[in-house]
């Protein structure tokens, strides 16, 4: 779009909102206005002649929402599909990392996530993954294609591209390894921004980090950590998504002295929660709700982000900038009533006006799921032995991706496997490699604190390298389960007593469909309501992001990868048998 403003002090607007109430996000200050719109931007606040009037009946007028920080795969919906679900909740852009897919597709899955994103009316801006794969192939070989400095570099020129995505290699980054330093230096070298991901790190350690060029951090899970980095001169960014709700207990740690370097963010959120519960709307309402000023909270889920991200024609509704903004009645209930994409109305009262048109070829992200041949006996499969009867256990903690490691004592046959019937509510847990036909696979077990029973589910989304995983209390679910995916070519699938219970297809590089958002989260939130009625899956996990992230060995503390089980504190592989 044409951002150059015509000087013709008497030119007619195309729209004029009147009567309404503008929350300036620059100085905190609500004020009675009118606000006139031409050409996509914002003309002024003084009333002039208009093709289009609205009174707004004193709602209030805002600038269109910002998700700091998103994984658009992670919603399970094309960029297209994604823009239908989150437009009509205010977001008007989003900050995203496409890691995912690139962990799948490499550089085509990049590709194909810019193209599919010009033109929308949600603006996306992407950073550019940073880790792919999440750790060297010296320390985990999980089979996926590099993407080095090299071959993120033309990417940089591509349109929307701002920076360089969460830099997740944190060892690679204090003990100045050459291919991070490499991507550290382009960023640097072209004045863009590099986002963080820094769990528990604190100290001189933290320091260098930062030293480092590293701008953000989304990964917080404590007030010390989100104060940390906030004296160190970062920008948190607040999570809510789905498996991951950081936002309730970092918002007692705001202050109206450090609210000016925050931001909201979803990381990960699913379709069904996002219109169940909201996205970056959502969390302007817990702010509000937990006694963080309105104005403050807007401030932080708009011009905050702009500002980290040098996006200085969004993230305010001033003279020259464009006209992204959103009408709600109450800043405490924080509905978008109507929303503006560049002065073009797209949403209103939580629905699109249209169609989102669908312009990307995404044929070279399909057909992605190659596994080796199984064997059909699935006790074959999944034999897993544990001579000492101790095993390393992955356990759960209550509604976040970090995990525990535990040991237990397990009960074994005579060859030293692990026997379901002796050892109830453990589950056993698998990750097969799904990219190029290899074989390979990692086995683990579960705690009790997922406490899934009575079948088996698996997905072809595992942070980060997506290969299969699958979690069952018996192996011949977990093996029907495995091979629906397979069938499928990507998606969730629910498996009891060698019974299909409900299945979700993911087609676009098994992460995503194509499907109408509202299809896509309906399916969902009848799988999750079975999760909960026939599994009897915890409350405090998540059935399909918890299960997905139990493969990310970024995260600690005990992973799953096609390699075995991963150490993130020691980093490095364990044996699941125990000393």
């Amino acid at each position: 779009m044409d951002s150059t403003l015509k000087t013709d002090q008497d030119a007619r607007a195309d729209l004029r909102i009147d009567n309404a109430r503008h929350v300036n996000v620059f100085t905190g200050e609500v004020e009675w206005t009118s606000l006139c719109v031409k050409d996509g931007l914002v003309l002024g606040f003084e009333p002039r002649e208009a093709e289009e009037v609205l009174d707004a009946g004193g709602a209030y007028i805002l600038p269109g929402l910002i998700d700091a920080h998103v994984h658009i795969e992670s919603s399970l919906l094309t960029p297209e599909r994604f823009a239908e679900l989150v437009l009509p909740r205010g977001v008007t852009t989003v900050i995203a990392d496409p890691h995912e897919i690139a962990n799948v597709a490499g550089a085509a899955g990049l590709r194909y996530m810019i193209e599919a994103s010009c033109g929308l009316p949600l603006d996306i801006r992407y950073m550019l993954p940073s880790c792919v794969p999440a750790l060297p192939p010296e320390i985990l070989n999980e089979g996926v294609s590099p993407l080095d400095a090299g071959a993120l570099a033309p990417f940089y020129d591509e349109p929307g591209v701002l920076g360089l995505g969460e830099m997740m290699n944190v060892p690679g980054v204090l003990n100045a390894d050459a291919d991070v330093m490499a991507k550290l230096t382009e960023a640097r070298r072209r004045g863009r921004v590099t986002d963080g991901h820094a769990p528990g790190l604190d100290g001189p350690d933290l320091e260098r980090y930062v030293r480092a060029g590293i701008k953000t951090d989304h990964e917080c899970t404590t007030v010390n950590e989100m104060h940390n980095r906030l004296r160190l001169g970062m920008y948190v960014a607040l999570r809510q998504g789905s498996a991951a709700r950081d936002l309730s207990l970092l918002l007692s740690g705001l202050t109206e002295g450090n609210a000016r370097r925050c931001m909201f963010c979803s990381d990960d959120k699913h379709p069904a929660d996002i219109l169940c519960e909201g996205h970056i709307d959502a969390s302007v309402r817990m702010a509000v709700a937990s006694g963080i000023a309105p104005g403050t909270a807007v401030r932080m889920a708009t011009l905050n982000a702009a500002e980290c991200y040098a996006l200085n024609d969004v993230g305010a509704l001033a003279p020259g900038r464009r006209a992204n903004m959103i009408l709600v009645d109450s800043l405490r209930a924080f509905a978008a009533r109507k929303v503006w994409s560049d002065g073009r109305l797209v949403a209103e009262n939580g629905a699109m006006l249209a169609p989102v048109a669908t312009t990307a070829d995404s044929s070279n992200v399909r057909d992605s799921v190659r596994l080796a041949a199984l064997p059909d006996n699935p006790e074959e499969v999944f034999a897993l032995r544990v001579p000492s009867g101790k095993a390393r256990v992955i356990c759960l903690t209550p509604h976040s991706i970090v995990t525990r490691q535990e040991t237990h004592a397990v009960k074994v046959d005579g060859d030293g496997r692990f026997v379901f019937d002796k050892n109830p509510g453990i589950l056993k847990l698998a990750v097969l490699e799904r990219h190029r036909a290899s074989g390979r696979m990692g086995l683990g077990l579960l705690d009790k604190s997922y406490g899934l029973r009575d079948g088996a589910i698996a997905l072809s989304i595992a942070h980060d390298a997506h290969n299969i995983v699958v979690a069952g209390d018996n192996d011949s679910d977990m093996l029907a389960a495995v091979r629906l995916v397979e069938r499928m070519q990507g998606g969730i699938a629910m498996l009891a007593e060698g019974r299909e219970l409900a299945a979700l297809p993911l087609p676009v590089a098994g992460l995503m469909s194509d499907a109408p958002a509202h299809e896509v989260a309906e399916t969902l939130q009848k799988m999750l309501d079975l999760a909960k009625s026939h599994y009897h899956i915890s409350d405090k996990a998540d059935a399909f992001m918890t299960l997905s992230f139990l493969a990310l060995p970024v995260i600690p503390h005990l992973k799953l990868t096609t390699c075995g089980l991963f150490d993130v504190d020691k980093f490095q592989i364990v044996d699941i048998a125990a000393e």
